[in-house]
């Protein structure tokens, strides 16, 4: 929840012995940050970094460049601190929780992992609903109680990542339905497809969507096309935004996340950091939708939150230039003409 005191938070910021506007970006995301915390000195204090993982039904036809195991091998991989997230936290000190949401483990599931496990992937969304709604619930519960349990209480700012085979599938369903976007604006190569892997992945799609009727809502969306692990992952934003934290939203597939939890709970929007904009082509046209702009653009795909990672120095300086930078008073600094300062 924010707190809206904008003249106290625009004095503060406009203060600082720089040209009014001159930190650009900076400046709008201390104001953010002083919203979400209600306070004109925002902190950081352990960030940390939730991945959840589930493997999908969807994935069961062709709309992957890789198969169904490759999620259990990154989630080891994850463990084993070799995958990209686990590098890029370590850079910036970020603690890195991994989810068991659901991933079909060839043998039993490695230690290291919350246990979430709803079961071995979703149902296919070609055949029936990929989740019942009771599991739905029950996802919205794990996804709260990992931010309530597994997040440290005093962390101030969480971020969201996902690894799952066939994800992207589930996101671009959960986009097209609930914003009317047609599947081929929303759907993506995903982990690699080819020109011709991608028409096969749209076509499959399109014949779920004409399966299902349209969602009325994001519980709705999460029920008919899936992912144990964004239904928890939007369950974990929403828990987020209620403890007062700042959320830090990754990719295509958390952002479809976040637009489920947002239709759910309308003021997270406030809340919400967007880092980067992925390379899935759907992910422009589904901030443009979630009227967010991304911190950066790198041409990143990856997932995992590995956006979060890299955005959260930025974060950090908004945070800092506000908290530390001089005064003009205190420094001696003449404030120049008030009629000429662009506003």
């Amino acid at each position: 929840m924010t707190v809206d005191f904008t003249t106290e938070i625009d004095t503060a910021i406009n203060s600082k012995t720089k040209p009014r506007g001159s930190l650009g970006v900076l400046e709008d995301l201390a104001a953010q940050l002083c919203r979400i915390q209600a306070s004109l000195t925002p902190s950081l204090v352990c960030p940390t970094i939730v991945v959840f993982a589930a493997d999908h039904g969807v994935a069961r036809h062709k709309v992957s460049a890789y198969p169904r195991e490759v999620t259990a091998q990154m989630a080891q991989n994850m463990l084993s601190g070799g995958a990209a997230i686990s590098v890029l936290s370590d850079q910036h000190g970020i603690d890195v929780v991994l989810v068991d949401s659901g991933v079909d483990w060839p043998s039993t599931r490695p230690a290291g992992m919350i246990d979430h496990w709803m079961g071995p992937g979703t149902a296919d969304p070609l055949l029936t609903d990929a989740m019942t709604a009771e599991q739905v619930q029950d996802c919205l519960g794990a996804g709260a109680d990992v931010i309530a349990h597994a997040v440290d209480p005093r962390c101030t700012i969480v971020g969201f990542g996902e690894l799952g085979i066939g994800n992207t599938s589930s996101a671009a369903l959960i986009m097209s339905g609930l914003t009317g976007l047609d599947i081929q604006d929303c759907a993506g190569p995903g982990s690699g497809l080819s020109p011709e892997g991608l028409a096969d992945k749209i076509q499959i799609l399109g014949e779920i969507l004409a399966a299902h009727p349209t969602p009325h809502d994001g519980f709705e969306a999460l029920q008919m096309y899936g992912g144990f692990e964004i239904a928890q992952m939007t369950g974990a934003m929403l828990a987020g935004y209620r403890s007062g934290r700042i959320l830090m939203i990754d990719g295509f597939v958390a952002s479809a996340a976040f637009l489920a939890a947002w239709s759910i709970e309308p003021a997270i929007r406030d809340c919400a950091v967007f880092c980067h904009q992925s390379d899935e082509p759907g992910h422009r046209r589904l901030l443009d939708h979630l009227h967010a702009e991304p911190l950066l653009n790198l041409g990143m795909r990856l997932g995992e939150g590995t956006g979060c990672a890299v955005a959260y120095p930025i974060i950090v300086s908004a945070a800092t230039f506000l908290n530390n930078m001089a005064n003009f008073d205190t420094a001696g600094v003449s404030t120049g003409d008030p009629e000429t300062v662009l506003a």
